[in-house]
This record gives structure tokens, sequence and C-alpha cells, in this order.
């Protein structure tokens, strides 16, 4: 059970134990002031702290964000189950928030033993650049003062802030020197967008020269977040908003390197409707409400408090999460069976457990409606009335603060049981990049 990564004394101990005299700072617990980051259900109880004063007193905000989920083998090549040993591993990711610092949030959530961090940097990305950064922008992460770090089994914590002009909108990459062997790493699988890994020790390399291999998965990387307003102007406190879900969520079949995801498309109308607040995404592909998977990580239920709630500067969530729980036991896909077959009653208790702790955290919760599923592997007659009671039960119950129907939003005019062809990636269960666009155009944004 998650609840456990919460970082112990116990752990910390014994990271100590392992690391004495070589130079690394164990702070599973915290860093730079912050509280330690837990699951534990729902409610998420504490969280990155951190909501979030940094150590000048300013208030951090969650500019960029990934569920971590556990090693696994993925749909397509990752470098999760075997980990890195005396590696530079480069991330590139594009934040929602500007600030005039930073600081990066690691997680080592489904490690076995601590995770060491030789050295680490963040920098602008330079643009069309892949692996390379602006020059003169590298900047050298610490960790309460020291610039190497073990991170307990099952811990996660949060850099020293590191000044750094960011706009919003604008990538950064994040470098991490992995001098030792790590064993399998906690990633975000599916990234649609490509990271970078180099042998030796580059993380403070400008060029992309050394950094001769790629995938598309993140890798202890869990936040970027910002304080400050960039140019002296005070930051937003709007509130952040927090999409939680699936591979719909996650971006499934969205452009890679091109930011298309609907967060991405949310963030974008947001701040050309002249009230830009920073969108986070908490999908992870195959995830469900009910159910854990090896693959698709902790169900929705045991990760909302880590990977929603305990966000810095979280101010509302919208959850869009069902379709595998009602649609895997229609599939013949071998990655998630025995699948049950989940009832509308059933799902809409899992919702109500989102929506439970939510409220007691404060902060504003929005349903949304399950896409339209048919034509795909999900598909079949129990699936389509289940889906058919629960998005009807998102509309009528007023049990969320609000709701947004991506159900009629991409349905198909001619059969309401598809989506629309002009927003179909072609398996008929998620959006393609003009699919992402419409569902961000769907959402009402004063009810945000």
């Amino acid at each position: 059970m998650f609840s456990r990564t919460r970082t112990s004394v116990l752990a910390a101990t014994a990271a100590l134990a392992l690391t004495a005299g070589l130079g690394l700072t164990v702070t599973g617990a915290h860093a730079s002031g912050s509280k330690p980051s837990g699951s534990s259900g729902p409610s998420g109880s504490t969280g990155p702290s951190d909501s979030s004063e940094s150590s000048q007193g300013s208030a951090w905000t969650a500019a960029w964000a990934a569920s971590p989920q556990r090693a696994s083998t993925g749909f397509k090549p990752n470098w999760s189950e075997d980990g890195f040993s005396g590696q530079t591993l480069r991330q590139v990711v594009r934040v929602t928030e500007g600030g005039d610092r930073a600081r990066i949030r690691l997680s080592n959530a489904y490690g076995t033993s601590p995770l060491h961090i030789a050295g680490a940097t963040i920098a602008r990305t330079k643009k069309g650049g892949g692996a390379a950064v602006e020059s003169g922008s590298v900047r050298r992460l610490t960790f309460e003062g020291r610039r190497s770090v073990a991170i307990p089994a099952h811990g996660q914590l949060s850099s020293d802030q590191a000044g750094l002009d960011l706009k919003p909108f604008e990538s950064v990459t994040v470098t991490l020197h992995l001098a030792r062997t790590t064993g399998p790493a906690t990633f975000h699988a599916q990234s649609f967008a490509t990271s970078y890994r180099a042998d030796g020790n580059h993380v403070a390399d400008a060029g992309a020269g050394a950094f001769d291999e790629s995938t598309e998965s993140w890798y202890f990387l869990s936040g970027v977040d910002v304080a400050g307003g960039g140019t002296g102007e005070k930051p937003r406190r709007s509130g952040g908003v927090v999409l939680f879900g699936d591979s719909t969520t996650d971006g499934f079949a969205s452009s890679t390197d091109l930011d298309r995801r609907w967060s991405d498309a949310l963030a974008e109308r947001l701040a050309e409707a002249g009230t830009p607040r920073p969108v986070l995404n908490a999908g992870i592909g195959g995830n469900l409400v009910l159910n854990d998977s090896a693959w698709y990580g902790e169900r929705g239920t045991a990760r909302f408090g880590r990977d929603a709630l305990d966000l810095p500067g979280v101010g509302t969530v919208v959850v869009l999460e069902g379709l595998n729980d009602i649609g895997f036991s229609e599939s013949d896909t071998p990655t998630y069976k025995p699948a049950p077959e989940v009832s509308a009653a059933e799902l809409i208790a899992g919702h109500r457990e989102l929506i439970r702790a939510a409220k007691e955290k404060g902060v504003r919760v929005v349903g949304a409606t399950l896409l339209p599923l048919g034509g795909s592997d999900h598909y079949g007659e129990r699936a389509a009335k289940v889906s058919d009671e629960f998005n009807e039960w998102v509309r009528t119950s007023g049990e969320y603060d609000a709701y947004v129907d991506f159900d009629r939003a991409l349905a198909d005019s001619a059969d309401g049981e598809r989506m629309a062809p002009e927003y179909d990636s072609g398996d008929h269960l998620h959006p393609n990049d003009a699919g992402y666009r419409a569902m961000a155009r769907a959402v009402d944004l004063e009810q945000l």
C-alpha cells in the first residue's frame, strides 16, 4: 500500500548509515524546509509541502508534474526495469507557470534502496535543440546546500531553489547524474516527450553531443515548482488546476514533443482568455479508479492525495477516470487480467471517495463524463450501459462542484456511441490532437 511511502525516521536512518562518509545528504523527509510527501490514501493529508513557503517566504507553485509509477515493461521500450548506472539522464518538460526561482521534486516512491543523485542541474531548453540547453542558463541544484543526495526507498524530496527566470509555456531541462547503480527506477511510463541518456557525468553540458540514447518516459522527476514573478510582479495565486485520470489525461496518441495533451490545450486556453493558471497533468495510461495494476499504477483512490491534492498551489482538480474500470473486462488485452466487471454503483462509489478527499482539503473538484467508446476494444453492451449510467450521475447528481461533458462534446453527431471521426486518433478510444483541443474548449472556464 502506497501509504507507507511517507518517509519514516527508520528509512532515513537506514539511508544515513549507507551513505555515511560519502558526502551525501539523506533527506527523504524534506529539503529546503519542505514537509514529507506521502500518499496516505485519497485524502493526501500531507504533501510536498510546500504549498508553500520557500526559504524566502514566497509561495511555491507547481508548474509541471508527472505521476510516479513502479518500473514496468510498458508499451514502448524504456529504461525503468534496468535503471541507471554511471550515467547522466536529461529530461525536458514544459512549465505552465513562470517565476524567477525554480526547484525540482524527485521521487523514489517505488525504489527498494536509496537513490543516489551525484549531481543535478536545471536550465532553459534550447529551442529545437533536443538535449541541448541555452548556454548560460545552466543552474546547479543543491539539496540542503549539498550537490549530492540520497533519497531513501519510498521517499521523495524537493531541491533547494535555484535562480532561473522562466516564462509560462517555456521548456526546461532537468539533468541528473546517476553515478551509482539505481536498480529499477520510479518513472512515468508515457511522457510523449523525449528524454536522453549519456554515459559518464555530463550534468553541466550545454550541448547535446554526449546524449546519444533516448526514450519516451520520465524517470525520478515528479515535479518542477516555481516561485516569484519573474519580472518583479507578484505571482498569480488563483490556484493551479490538476487534471487527474488515465491515458486520455496522460495524452495518449498526442504528438510527441509538441505538447498537445488536453492539459496543454487547457493551459493555453486559460492564458488566451486572460485568466492564466498553471495546469498540471496527473494522468497515468491505463489507470483505474478501483484497482491497482503493475503496468498502470496504483488505483486512483490510493494515489489521489499524492498526485493531485498535495501538489503545491493546487486549487481545482478535474477528474476524468473510469473507462478502464468498465472496459478492460471487454478487452482481449493481456496487460490487465483478470479484469473484474465493475458496476456503475461501484464506479460512483470510487468517485465519491475522490470527492470527499478533495472537499476535506478545501480543493474544488470538477467531474467529467467518460468519452464515447463505441468501436474500441473497451466497448461492449455492458460497458456501454455502465458508461451511460455513470455519465448521467455526473450530469445530474450535483455531487461534484461542477462537471464537464466530454461525452457529448466529442461524440459523433451521427452516432452518439462513437467519437467523432475528426477527433479520433484511430483506436476509437483516445482523441487525436484536435480531440484534445476540443476537450479544452468543452470546459466552462468559470467552473474552474
